[in-house]
């Protein structure tokens, strides 16, 4: 027993002795804890809804602002037409609308029922179910108000719901994007910086610098394997997708791969320099993990939708290369919309500013 306390105590030592291990093994649970606490939040906050009136009478303005009543439903255009719609669908600007058809105002008069549509953004399934269900709650609430002016007779109007992108609302459709998001992060940050740690952690890294050949060509050997291993893993999902999920491929397969090529280079950058930075291979893993993976599947918008976070975590997410990367994603194969230049700037800039900093990191380590 007495050796056992010994062991134990020895290895007690050594815990508290590795600082960031022990900062890693106690913080990683309370940030997971405060993340998936603020994060799932089933509610839908700040939905953005174009407007379409195209009666323009008092009873369809009166429907207009009970929009707003509830506070979870923000009108961010009013429309003039019908070919207005698409376009904001595939730049992002609003994931519902609501088209009040002319007419309406007279089929109230006359005592027949009206019908208001109610259009929603079905790329990204989750917050399109959500829009559809809040949406029509508040046009049903409407409804009933009215109704409850003439109890005699029946709704005054009811919801024709359509679904764009994704009628019929298939998660695969949402899903197989997020995987090729999470796979390359995996696959290029994760395992490259746990790859590069155990050549540090045995000292084969160094006996490869004593060779003809220098750091940045050790660097670049040790990675584009991993660049293979990324583009051939999201090539694979993205045919298992297309061919056995059916899902569509609307956008340039060229274009895909290039914003595919440019997240690799991010999620290689990442891995360089955790790997950097990580004094073993067990703190290149738990970093790795934390500020990879943990942060791509939660607040990436890949399970949970951004608008339903707190306005200062969506801050945060507005950081992640892979929000703005699945943004790339959804929009390609689901909206057909090849070229992004908000995102495509700040997904380059990442690209620059990571791979410059695990560099640097890695010449101050190696040299």
């Amino acid at each position: 027993m007495r050796r056992v306390r010994a062991l134990a105590a020895k290895e007690l030592l050594h815990i508290l002795r590795d600082r960031r291990s022990l900062a890693v093994a106690v913080l990683m649970p309370v940030v997971m804890v405060a993340l998936y606490g603020a994060v799932i939040d089933m509610e839908m906050h700040d939905l953005p809804v174009a407007v379409l009136d195209q009666d323009h009478s008092d009873r369809s303005r009166e429907l207009v602002r009970s929009l707003g009543a509830g506070g979870f439903i923000v009108e961010v255009a009013r429309l003039e037409q019908a070919t207005q719609v698409e376009p904001g669908f595939r730049q992002g600007r609003w994931l519902a609308a609501l088209v009040v058809p002319r007419g309406y105002a007279g089929s109230l008069a006359a005592g027949d029922p009206a019908t208001v549509q109610v259009l929603v953004d079905g790329s990204d399934a989750t917050t399109a179910a959500l829009a559809a269900n809040y949406l029509q709650a508040v046009v049903q609430r409407e409804s009933r108000r009215l109704a409850a002016r003439e109890p005699a007779g029946g709704l005054p109007f009811a919801v024709r719901p359509r679904v764009w992108f994704n009628p019929e609302l298939r998660s695969a459709h949402f899903v197989v994007p997020g995987l090729v998001a999470l796979v390359l992060m995996m696959i290029c940050a994760i395992l490259t910086s746990i790859a590069i740690a155990r050549e540090k952690e045995t000292g084969t890294l160094e006996q490869i610098l004593t060779t003809p050949v220098g750091p940045a060509q050790v660097i670049i050997g040790k990675v584009l394997p991993y660049v293979a291993l990324g583009a051939m893993d999201a090539a694979l999902i993205l045919a298992i997708g297309r061919f056995v999920f059916h899902v569509p491929m609307n956008g340039s397969w060229f274009a895909l791969a290039g914003y595919c090529l440019l997240f690799i280079v991010i999620a290689l950058g990442a891995g360089l320099l955790i790997s950097a930075k990580a004094s073993s291979l067990r703190v290149a893993m738990m970093a790795a993990v934390t500020a990879t993976m943990l942060p791509t599947m939660i607040l990436s918008g890949f399970m949970f939708p951004v608008a339903s976070m707190p306005a200062p975590l969506q801050v945060i997410c507005r950081v992640l290369p892979a929000t703005h990367f699945l943004v790339v994603l959804r929009g390609v194969m689901l909206r057909g919309v090849n070229w992004f230049p908000h995102e495509t700037a700040i997904l380059v800039a990442q690209a620059v500013v990571l791979l410059v900093l695990a560099i640097r990191s890695f010449r101050l380590r190696l040299e």
